[in-house]
């Protein structure tokens, strides 16, 4: 059986930048640009959202940040524990 015809030879620095220019691009593109529509990140928009689902309001006790952040992760965040 002859596998050879599957294998693709490619040079390996040049497929490390294009995957490394891929994979920034989809960070900056999906996560570090404010949303137009709100001015957000989507970080900030898993927060303010746990802050609502919390009671969290101007006229409620004061809550530690912790509480917040273990809230969100613990929920919200997208890579899970």
């Amino acid at each position: 059986m002859n596998n050879q015809g599957n294998v693709v030879p490619i040079d390996i620095s040049k497929e490390m930048q294009r995957s490394y220019i891929d994979y920034a691009m989809s960070v900056i593109v999906g996560r570090a640009l404010p949303d137009v529509r709100d001015g957000l990140k989507p970080v900030h928009r898993r927060i303010l959202y746990s802050m609502h689902e919390l009671g969290l309001t101007p006229e409620k006790g004061y809550r530690k940040s912790a509480r917040i952040v273990g809230d969100v992760l613990g929920k919200y965040h997208p890579h899970g524990d």
